[in-house]
C-alpha cells in the first residue's frame, strides 16, 4: 500500500499552495486512493476519497475543499452533487463524460488508468469534470493523452517502470508532461513528490 506526501504548488508562478499526504492500494474491483490535504500553513482543507473499477471507472467520490462537498460517480456518463458549506443545498449535475480530474493527483493517476495507452500510439481525446480550486466548481474539459515513453530505473526494492505522458488542454492548446510509475505521480504541473514509504503498486500487482 503506497503512502506518501506530494507538496502542491501553483504550475504558473510555484506559488506553495500546501501538501497532499495520501496512501493508495489495488483491490478486488479496482483502486482506491484516499488523502488529506494541508495548506502552507500547516491548516487543513480538504480531503479527497476516489475509487475506481477494474476499467478505470468511478465508483465513488469524495472530495472536501473549503467546506464544500462533492459526492460522485460514473453514472450515465459522470453524476455527481455538490453541496455548499452551510449544508443547506446541494446541486446536482451529470454530463457524458468519462471521470473527475482536479489538483489531486489521484485524478492522473484513474485517468491512466481508464485509457490504457500504450506507447507511441496516436493521442486519445478524453472528456472529464474538472473540479477546479477553490470550491471545487465543476468544469467540463477535453484533453489529449499521449503515451510518450516508458522507461525502467534500477531501485533498491528492484526495476522501476516510470510512463511519461504529454497531455494536451483542447481549449487552450497548453502541453504538459505528467510521470506515473505506478499508481504513483513522480511529477506533473504542480504536483511534486517529496516522500514515498513503500513502491508504487500497479494493476500487474492486483491481478497477479
Amino acid at each position: 500500500m503506497p503512502r506518501g506526501r506530494y507538496s502542491l504548488h501553483d504550475p504558473h508562478d510555484h506559488t506553495p499552495l500546501g501538501e497532499e499526504h495520501f496512501h493508495c492500494a489495488p483491490g478486488p474491483s479496482g483502486w482506491r486512493y484516499v488523502s488529506q490535504l494541508t495548506g502552507p500553513d500547516g491548516d487543513h482543507r480538504g480531503s479527497v476519497d476516489l475509487a475506481i473499477d477494474e476499467l478505470g471507472r468511478p465508483i465513488r467520490l469524495e472530495a472536501n475543499a473549503s467546506s464544500w462537498q462533492v459526492r460522485g460517480a460514473a453514472i450515465d456518463g459522470v453524476t455527481w452533487v455538490r453541496s455548499d458549506p452551510a449544508g443547506t443545498e446541494a446541486t446536482e449535475g451529470n454530463v457524458p463524460a468519462a471521470g473527475f480530474t482536479g489538483t489531486s493527483p489521484a485524478f492522473l493517476v484513474a485517468t491512466t488508468r481508464l485509457l490504457r495507452l500504450t506507447p507511441g500510439a496516436p493521442a486519445t481525446r478524453v472528456r472529464l469534470v474538472a473540479l477546479t480550486d477553490p470550491v471545487l466548481a465543476p468544469r467540463t474539459v477535453d484533453q489529449a493523452w499521449a503515451l510518450r515513453g516508458r522507461a525502467e530505473h534500477a531501485t533498491d526494492s528492484g526495476p522501476l517502470v516510470v510512463d511519461e505522458y504529454q497531455v494536451t488542454a483542447l481549449d487552450t492548446g497548453e502541453v504538459h508532461a505528467v510521470h506515473i510509475a505506478g499508481d504513483v505521480v513522480l511529477a506533473a504541473p504542480g504536483i511534486e513528490l517529496e516522500h514515498l514509504e513503500t513502491p508504487p503498486s500497479t494493476f500487474e500487482d492486483q491481478q497477479a
